[in-house]
């Protein structure tokens, strides 16, 4: 319940990053948070969208009130219309109560619609009209209902091109999307996977109540290497696997099971690095990531310090710590 209470109560400044996209992304946020701006969120399934959805919420004037979240995807056009707008009873087969919708739910709170690319037209017709003059009706019913709750939505495609092949209404879009925030992937802000690799492995540890005191060089290095099509829920689900069926307090590069599809392939010929396992702590091999990095680039520090997400000062700071 820690874990979950955490994320009820993000806000904003709870959300931390060395990334130039996801800064820009927290700052649009942050400045859009206090009105009642509707917000879309753009981004890879799995970044991280609805919980910069709750710390929208928890941000505003609306925070004593109710976050109401709603995954489209996957649902018949009565079932979805059900959960949005409620229905009375016998409304249809197995309507055996009334029933409140999420709009209702939301009322002088915040709605999230997560995936609002899989609505149907029909839908998205009524979902206009309850955005554009805050009512609606009940399934089975003629009575008006009001909600003055504010929209925030998220898909993981582009609306614009299903706009162009007319599966979804460009005026609902531009109803939605009073500011559109992008949330970048895993694979655009790879500056900020250490402290997130650390992050993920400290929270895994506790809930299933392990003592984990560092990843090897090696595990760090595969982790680091891996394209992360899943994003953080990939990178949580690798890491609780890894804590769980770990039989020491280092988390080995046996433990660290990735879909092979999606792993890098490296050159077999190039040079293996010997490590001094003395030190295997998390810190140490951030040390180590950045002056491969920093080679890499032939020690240009402007390239190093870009390609880590990271600024000069901070690059600097790692490489005195080398010396």
């Amino acid at each position: 319940m820690a874990k979950l209470n955490k994320y009820i109560n993000l806000e904003i400044e709870d959300l931390t990053s060395k990334s130039d996209l996801m800064l820009k992304c927290l700052s649009r946020a942050e400045k859009v948070a206090p009105t009642d701006i509707p917000v879309f969120i753009k981004g890879e399934t799995g970044t991280g969208k609805t919980l910069l959805a709750q710390a929208i919420h928890n941000s505003s004037k609306r925070k004593s009130q109710d976050f109401i979240s709603f995954n489209a995807s996957a649902m018949s056009e009565t079932l979805l219309e059900s959960h949005l707008f409620g229905h009375e009873k016998g409304a249809f087969t197995g309507a055996v109560s009334q029933v409140k919708g999420k709009f209702e739910l939301a009322d002088n709170g915040s709605l999230f619609l997560d995936e609002v690319a899989d609505m149907s037209l029909s839908a998205q017709a009524k979902i206009l009209r309850a955005i554009e003059y805050g009512e609606f009706t009940r399934l089975g019913s003629e009575k008006i209902i009001t909600s003055d709750a504010r929209i925030i939505s998220a898909t993981h495609k582009d609306l614009f091109h299903l706009a162009e092949e007319e599966k979804f209404r460009e005026d609902l879009i531009q109803r939605m999307s009073g500011v559109t925030l992008y949330v970048p992937s895993l694979r655009e802000r790879l500056g900020d996977l250490p402290a997130m690799i650390a992050n993920e492995v400290r929270n895994c540890a506790a809930t299933i109540g392990k003592q984990i005191t560092s990843l090897h060089p090696d595990a760090f290095d595969k982790l680091m290497a891996h394209t992360w099509p899943g994003n953080l829920r990939e990178l949580h689900r690798v890491i609780q696997v890894a804590v769980l069926f770990t039989d020491t307090e280092v988390i080995r590069e046996e433990d660290v099971e990735l879909d092979q599809k999606t792993q890098k392939t490296t050159n077999t010929d190039e040079h293996v690095e010997v490590f001094d396992t003395s030190d295997l702590t998390l810190d140490s091999a951030i040390l180590r990531h950045v002056k491969r990095v920093f080679e890499f680039t032939n020690k240009n520090k402007s390239k190093t310090a870009k390609t880590l997400g990271v600024s000069r000062s901070t690059l600097d700071r790692k490489l005195e710590e080398m010396e």
